[in-house]
């Protein structure tokens, strides 16, 4: 018995390593990590909706620049922040900004929209300040994770480990090393896969999110069978087990 009670505990210790290895996230490797924030940021897609606010130490100056609420307009508050102006970047990437007109930001990051309409703006304003922000940045976790659905984001610097923690993490069940991303770039859908179980995920493209991405963790082999088997074979798998496991201590204590 002693030798059946070894190789179990050896079995045991195989599981336990293989079963480490495909869950823990980044597992080192000799990859040696880069800045990918500013190479990788988001650009600024069509029906994105900026706002963007314009300041100056002349708070005059910049009233033609920042577009105001009606309701603004009828308080005569023309610095109350409260209505933020808004910009939706059309089909061509423009935006229809005041006294500039149309601007083409599309395709742009937001510090390279900003550097742009600095620029613009420093033959009507001295030193201008500009600050763009996206209000609909939004992505879509779903699958194996624990709290599946589309969230909404305050600002467009958000990676791939960050979005599942907003959904949760993912389930013991989810498949980490082949997560599915989806992501839109010049109106055509794009596919990658993503293994998250290695630290190179920290220097791919992929690793900071784009406006609308979708990831998509899919079950591992044994979810999948569970589902076709039925709701009750993990229960009678459960009590076979118990079944065999008294018998094989009964035969044990009969046999001393």
């Amino acid at each position: 018995m002693n030798k059946i009670y070894l190789a179990l505990l050896v079995l045991l210790t195989f599981a336990s390593c293989a079963s480490r290895k495909n869950i823990v996230y980044l597992q080192p490797s000799q990859l040696e990590l880069e800045n990918m924030q500013t190479k990788y940021a988001p650009k600024i897609q069509q029906e994105d909706l900026l706002t963007i606010t314009v300041s100056a130490a002349d708070v005059k100056a910049t009233l033609p620049f920042n577009q105001q609420n009606i309701y603004q307009a009828a308080a005569g508050s023309a610095t109350d922040m409260a209505f933020k102006p808004t910009y939706l970047v059309d089909a061509n990437g423009e935006i229809d900004f005041p006294v500039l007109g149309k601007v083409k930001v599309g395709g742009l990051s937001r510090l390279e929209a900003t550097d742009l309409l600095r620029n613009r703006l420093k033959q009507y304003i001295v030193d201008p300040g500009v600050n763009i922000s996206f209000t609909n940045f939004k992505i879509t976790v779903l699958g194996e994770v624990n709290k599946p659905g589309t969230y909404n984001l305050p600002q467009e610097r958000v990676t791939v480990l960050e979005a599942l923690g907003l959904a949760g993490d993912m389930t013991i069940k989810g498949v980490r090393n082949n997560v599915l991303l989806i992501r839109e770039k010049d109106g055509k859908k794009q596919m990658e896969r993503l293994n998250l179980l290695s630290d190179s995920l920290l220097n791919s493209p992929y690793y900071y999110l784009a406006q609308n991405d979708v990831l998509y963790v899919e079950p591992n082999g044994s979810q999948v069978r569970n589902s076709s088997l039925g709701q009750n074979t993990n229960v009678w798998i459960s009590i076979t087990s118990l079944i065999i496991t008294i018998t094989a201590l009964i035969v044990t204590n009969a046999n001393k």
